[in-house]
């Protein structure tokens, strides 16, 4: 069968393990091998499938791998909504862990509520921070990357 995927790769600082998991399951269905990137301070010294890039732990060093490796019909699994906007651009389809799908039509009003809630952090007010991850979130990020998957093969 033909890949037309690109490569998938995640921002594996910040995402769950159950959805590494779950990426791991599709990787098999799909023919593709994940490419996990995250951080030496970040990094975990169990054995786990798909392919792993350690780099440096100064701040972004994730982002900038990614951004500097992706291209067109790549898919990253991010939380990061500066990295997103970028990759966008690029042709890269983004999704978070709890199976939002990016926009390029919705970034600019992600990014400024990005920085109204970072200017309202620095002035003293702290929000509740994200909602506990649950099982929703787990099973709407596998019908998201399925479909996206999916529909690329398709292409």
């Amino acid at each position: 069968m033909e890949k037309l995927i690109g490569n998938v790769f995640v921002d594996a600082d910040a995402c769950p393990v159950v959805i590494k998991e779950e990426i791991n399951k599709f990787s098999k269905k799909f023919n593709f091998e994940p490419i996990f990137v995250t951080s030496y301070a970040h990094a975990s010294s169990t054995d786990q499938p798909g392919r792993w890039i350690l780099v440096d732990a100064s701040p972004e060093e994730v982002d900038l791998y990614i951004h500097n490796h992706s291209k067109q019909n790549d898919l990253v699994v991010t939380q990061d909504h500066a990295l997103a906007s970028l990759l966008l651009s690029k042709g890269v389809y983004v999704i978070t862990p709890r199976g939002k799908q990016f926009q390029e039509n919705e970034m600019e009003r992600v990014l400024h509520e990005r920085y109204m809630s970072a200017k309202a952090r620095r002035s003293g007010k702290h929000s509740k921070g994200p909602a506990k991850f649950k099982k929703e979130d787990t099973e709407r990020f596998c019908t998201v990357f399925c479909e996206i998957l999916s529909n690329v093969e398709g292409k």
